[in-house]
């Protein structure tokens, strides 16, 4: 037998004991410390050529505020008009009406909350409706409003589906209260508004033909063209299956509807008590009946916050609620100067400040 060899290992070289290089090979010193550093590569196009990032957030910060100079130099005249009429009024009715004027907002916080199922952030929330007044009054009737609210919820974590449903829930709300309201007032009041003073003689029949129309074109596009029919669906079965969960919790339920009943009493009684300031010969009463008639018949009217239109459709109703025209005209211009003129500087700016800090 042969015995087995062990295996062989490397012997590390003893003390003193000098390894010899192998001919032909070079030993390469590298340098002590950092190595240098090379010129900044160079793309296909230098950075210096290439276009800034526009600054789109900023842009939107500072929209508003020139909206706002823009509106103001259009209707300048109504303004010194309206802070005019201001001097010769009562201060302590004009103080009730700009504290209905703070309640709204209020109000319209509340029943955003009651149309979503999820819990929203109460100052947030509170913020984003003083500027979503701001932006409705700056766009069309309800756009600019409804923009800042959706882009809210789906901050807030809502799908955009959902948050859409939430927003049509909310007018449908606002709109069922607020013609509620209306009736149940005309039927406590039957001769506090005399309706047929509202529009002209011949005008009720042409209206109401273009709304037909315009019902008749709708219901054919859906019925003959696919896709919009399937978004309708979508859409409808998105708002009922909301509906269904915000009433199967009566807090939810509550403030939907408490609110949407609490927004145009709230409106109606802030032109009530400008009416006191100014001596108004009109009961308060009648002249809310006047406000809300006023409001349902210019809801379809799409004027950047109803300015002018709502105007001239509060000063013909207070007329035919029994007001003298250069009196009513004094009320409307005061109620809008509260209402409108004066929280939209404030209101523009925080809406520039929400955009800034990304809560919108």
């Amino acid at each position: 037998m042969c015995a087995s060899r062990p295996p062989a290992t490397l012997r590390p070289p003893g003390v003193g004991v000098t390894r010899r290089s192998s001919p032909g090979v070079t030993a390469v010193h590298f340098p002590r410390g950092p190595l240098p550093q090379g010129p900044p590569s160079q793309g296909p196009l230098s950075k210096a050529l290439l276009p800034r990032r526009v600054p789109i957030r900023r842009i939107l910060c500072l929209l508003p505020l020139v909206l706002v100079g823009v509106v103001a130099v259009r209707n300048w005249p109504v303004l010194a008009e309206g802070f005019g009429q201001l001097r010769t009024a009562r201060w302590p009715w004009l103080v009730a009406a700009a504290g209905a004027t703070c309640l709204t907002w209020v109000a319209a916080a509340v029943t955003r909350q009651g149309a979503v199922v999820e819990r929203l952030p109460r100052l947030r929330l509170l913020a984003t409706q003083f500027a979503a007044g701001a932006a409705n009054h700056l766009l069309p009737t309800g756009l600019g409003a409804s923009a800042v609210n959706l882009r809210f919820m789906t901050v807030c974590g809502v799908p955009p589906a959902r948050s859409t449903a939430a927003l049509a829930l909310y007018l449908l709300a606002e709109s069922i209260a607020r013609v509620g309201l209306l009736a149940a007032l005309l039927y406590a009041f039957p001769g506090a508004l005399r309706l047929d003073a509202l529009l002209p003689d011949g005008a009720p029949g042409p209206l109401l033909a273009a709304l037909g129309g315009a019902a008749l074109s709708a219901v054919a596009v859906l019925l003959c063209v696919r896709r919009p029919r399937t978004a309708v669906a979508a859409f409808l079965r998105t708002a009922l299956g909301e509906a269904r969960s915000v009433h199967t919790r009566p807090a939810r339920a509550l403030a939907l509807w408490g609110g949407s009943l609490a927004f145009p009493a709230l409106q109606a009684a802030g032109l009530a008590a400008v009416g006191r300031a100014l001596g108004l010969p009109v009961p308060p009463a009648h002249v809310m009946i006047a406000y809300l008639a006023a409001t349902v018949a210019v809801a379809l009217v799409p004027t950047p916050g109803g300015i002018g239109s709502v105007e001239a459709a509060l000063i013909v109703a207070l007329v035919a609620a029994g007001g003298p025209v250069a009196v009513a005209t004094a009320v409307v211009l005061a109620y809008r100067i509260i209402t409108v003129w004066l929280p939209m500087l404030p209101g523009a700016v925080t809406l520039g400040v929400l955009v800034r800090w990304k809560v919108i």
